[in-house]
């Protein structure tokens, strides 16, 4: 028999936990390893038995949760978020929103806001929100608005759009799996979805009418970096068989499969063609000479390889058992003293000696106008360079080049963004119709991406966060703990006691706002994963369905909006929104009190609707 003294002991190491957590002055990963120790410890010498005298709380019922299935299952969801990043998937459709800023704003806006949310539902919010990032800042600079304005925001819809389905975050994914492991239950894919939306487009509403006043409007500085946006490269286009440009012309002077790119030659045979170009059609074996920016030149390289096609041959991406290649950008200068002064690009073999190739040049005293195999360099000349990530780092020892490290990007490989998009379409709708679990799923599509090419095994694994990976198995073994000692019974029945004279409905208020409330000061992950058994055994108590105050858990632990480490998204909007800690306050605090009385007020009626309440 269970002693009520192990019930209060283990009350006691949850609220130390909750206390370190958010007291923040330890590392998330030290205070979660301190939890399973003290839990181990602590039933080694003081086990939880059964009617059979066989100890419930052993190593391997405590450290069960880190092979839980919730567990595996937000890895692999990571790992396919990474994947979505990485590869460029999602760089079309959010290309075309910003395009279409400059035309609707207003609407735009809204769109963007509202594909946020779509993808949100989907995939981990943190890759979507390192996407939206630089084009929200892009969108404040076009509209002459404070990125404040519009970063916050962004992280709550985000946040928003993981209401939406089971696996639209992990603190969805943990409180089902914790709600099958107590009743043996699980929730269909789109269970959130009905009350989830009515939350979202409250939220919105409120983030549109009040982020006016209640955002502080602080103008973005500067960015290191930022003010070679607009240099201009000269590169050159070899149209060889098979090219997509051959055949294809201007109008009205511009080349509308040269998007943002500047024509300033075309060699054909021994003549040279300089502007304008009026009824021209591009033909096998010319040379076409462009002037671009470095970002025209990404976009080029993402959004159409097959025009730099010839380029890219040249380039060899190394790849080994343990990591694959990795396409990356970067500048140099031609250094003062440099063997490649006065010598064209022919004549120093760059390629041969380097697996580099030169993709662009600039040079600040003029635009050239001439072949590349033909410039001679000089001093302070800016060469783009392309190749594999070994390759770029290689650069750093080369005494004829300064390679500007702060420069490096890596690029996705052509090909490699509809290789992801199919893989996320498959995830996505084998677990919406249960052919597989979710876990199963993710783990299948997270392999998928890595055999796909989308990414290597180095990328993958630094998707993984051991922060979230200790937290959630602490918290589970937390959860358990709670669980197999009476305390999660014995919490429920105080809460439903204190619900008696309001019956269920003060129930379910009371349990959203005390979940809202952890959930900024603890973790979503961990409150879902403790607040779910005591739901249960308070729905048992007040004898109504466990699936309504799981859902209410959810939702309520989902309300991370009153603090910056609340949620990693609110953390990285931090920097680019130049927030302090209290901007968090007024615009989340106001927001999740808006929620409640919502919740409180619609929840009841959707689950008589459904027969639930």
């Amino acid at each position: 028999m269970t002693g009520e003294w192990q019930m209060w002991m283990t009350m006691a190491i949850i609220g130390i936990m909750i206390v370190l957590y958010s007291l923040d002055r330890f590392s998330m990963e030290m205070v979660s390893a301190s939890a399973v120790i003290m839990l181990l410890v602590f039933f080694h010498f003081f086990p939880v038995e059964d009617d059979m005298g066989r100890n419930v709380l052993n190593s391997g019922t405590l450290l069960s949760g880190f092979a839980s299935p919730a567990l595996f299952a937000i890895m692999g969801l990571l790992i396919i978020g990474q994947g979505m990043f990485q590869s460029g998937a999602l760089e079309f459709p959010t290309r075309m929103l910003v395009d279409a800023y400059e035309k609707h704003s207003f609407l735009a806006l809204a769109a963007v806001f509202i594909f946020v949310v779509v993808i949100s539902a989907f995939l981990n919010n943190t890759p979507v929100v390192v996407m939206f990032i630089p084009i929200m800042a892009a969108i404040a600079a076009q509209s002459k608005v404070a990125p404040s304005r519009l970063m916050i925001p962004l992280s709550f819809m985000s946040i928003f759009g993981g209401m939406l389905t089971v696996i639209g975050s992990s603190t969805n994914l943990l409180a089902v799996e914790a709600f099958a492991n107590v009743t043996g239950e699980r929730i269909d894919f789109f269970a959130l979805f009905p009350i989830g939306i009515v939350l979202t487009i409250i939220g919105g509403t409120y983030l549109l009418l009040a982020s006016r006043w209640l955002l502080p409007d602080r103008t973005a500085q500067n960015v290191r970096g930022g003010e070679s946006d607009g240099k201009q490269f000269i590169a050159q286009i070899e149209i060889n068989r098979g090219h997509p440009l051959i055949g294809r012309g201007a109008v009205a002077g511009m080349f509308p499969d040269l998007p943002d790119v500047t024509v300033r030659m075309v060699q054909r045979r021994e003549e040279a063609m300089l502007p304008p170009y009026d009824d021209f059609v591009f033909r096998l074996h010319d040379t076409v000479i462009i002037a671009a920016t470095r970002k025209a030149l990404t976009n080029l390289l993402r959004s159409k390889p097959d025009i730099l096609a010839g380029v890219m041959s040249e380039i060899d991406i190394q790849e080994d058992n343990n990591t694959g290649g990795e396409l990356t950008m970067v500048e140099a200068i031609v250094a003062p003293g440099s063997r490649m002064i006065g010598r064209t690009i022919a004549q120093i073999g760059f390629r041969y000696q380097t697996n580099c190739v030169i993709l662009g040049i600039q040079r600040r005293s003029r635009m050239i106008r001439s072949q590349m195999h033909s410039i001679r360099l000089e001093a302070g000349d800016v060469l783009l360079l392309l190749g594999d990530i070994k390759d770029v780092r290689a650069l750093r020892t080369d005494r004829d080049i300064v390679l500007l490290e702060w420069s490096m990007t890596g690029l996705p490989e052509p090909g490699n963004a509809r290789k992801a998009a199919m893989i996320f379409a498959l995830v996505v709708g084998t677990a919406a119709f249960g052919i597989f679990p979710i876990a199963i799923a993710a783990f299948l599509g997270a392999t998928l991406m890595v055999a796909a090419g989308c990414l290597n095994v180095r990328q993958a694994s630094r998707a993984i966060d051991r922060r979230i990976f200790l937290l959630i198995g602490s918290a589970l073994a937390m959860g358990i703990s709670l669980e197999m000692t009476g305390g999660a019974a014995m919490i429920g029945g105080w809460l439903v006691s204190m619900a008696q004279v309001g019956g269920p409905i003060l129930l379910i208020s009371l349990f959203f706002i005390l979940s809202a409330a952890l959930t900024n000061v603890l973790s979503n992950n961990a409150t879902a994963v403790l607040f779910t058994p005591i739901a249960v055994n308070a729905a048992i108590a007040a004898e109504i369905d466990p699936l309504i105050l799981l859902l209410t858990v959810i939702f309520g632990a989902n309300c991370s909006f009153a603090t910056p480490v609340a949620y990693q998204t609110n953390l990285l909007v931090m920097a680019p929104g130049h927030y302090k800690f209290r901007d968090f306050l007024a615009i989340g605090i106001p927001l999740i009190l808006i929620l409640w009385v919502v919740y409180t007020i619609v929840a009841p009626i959707y689950f008589r609707m459904t027969g639930l309440l």
